[in-house]
């Protein structure tokens, strides 16, 4: 794992539902989209990030700190479709590693990025690697907007749900033997494969969970699932941000590891 390289790359779309141009939010001193590029730099594999930006407002949010930026699309249907562009911009080869680091989530552990790169690497036949992390309480369990992932021995998604999974027969109050996991949406992947995905057509899993993952299990494709001790929380409305700030403020907030390559 130590000599593996990879390009991360944080999709960074304008328009946001619940919080428009969250990845701007800068009430830290720094856009929070810096803040995820800087977190995703501390991985042990990463020799480059780049935001893949859909609105120049980003791209000169962020000329200050020296962040890479390539511009896409504005109409991509998701952060898969931008990656890959993002990869053809930057000339990347089909054999290249590039993982997707979601541009809301500042204080993603970068040591789950190195965990998503070794789920690719050695889970047998897989095209995706990606990470899970133990579920804190029945309430995200049957939260919807919580996803939730079982795994084989070997350690391949079995599948992703909105529902809660496994459901405990005998005990639906509990997750049961094999617990519940959660997951964690940071994906690696080989570029070539990247780039044959997002040509598939969409599933009818996918649109049902609304899942873009499920697309790759439905064409017959390996996910390998790497466990990880904690998941790290998303930015999807004004409240989560300001509770991010105080974190901040008080030292909390951020990524570990060693030193940015941003």
């Amino acid at each position: 794992m130590s000599d593996t390289q990879a390009v991360i790359i944080v999709p960074a779309r304008l328009a946001s539902t619940r919080f428009p141009e969250k990845v701007l939010a800068s009430a830290t001193g720094k856009p929070l989209v810096q803040h995820v590029a800087e977190a995703a730099a501390r991985a042990r594999c990463a020799t480059r990030v780049v935001v893949a930006a859909d609105d120049e407002r980003i791209a000169r949010a962020l000329k200050p700190y020296g962040t890479a930026v390539v511009m896409t699309r504005v109409d991509h249907p998701n952060g898969s479709s931008r990656l890959s562009e993002a990869c053809q911009i930057i000339g990347m080869s089909d054999d290249a590693i590039v993982v997707n680091a979601q541009g809301d989530e500042p204080e993603m552990d970068a040591g789950i990025i190195d965990a998503a790169v070794t789920a690719l690497l050695r889970t047998p036949g897989a095209v995706v690697g990606t990470a899970a992390a133990p579920l804190r309480s029945m309430s995200e369990f049957r939260d919807p907007n919580v996803v939730k992932v079982v795994t084989g021995v070997d350690g391949r998604a079995l599948y992703f749900s909105r529902a809660p999974i496994p459901l405990n027969r005998d005990r639906p109050e509990e997750p049961g033997e094999f617990g519940a996991l959660r997951h964690v949406g940071v994906y690696a992947y080989r570029v070539g494969f990247l780039r044959a995905y997002v040509s598939m057509p969409a599933t009818a899993l996918e649109r049902t969970e609304s899942l873009e993952q499920l697309r790759v299990l439905e064409h017959g494709h390996v996910i390998g699932v790497a466990r990880v001790a904690a998941a790290h929380a998303g930015i999807d409305t004004p409240e989560q941000y300001a509770a991010f700030v105080e974190r901040y403020a008080r030292g909390a907030g951020g990524g570990r590891g060693g030193s940015p390559r941003v």
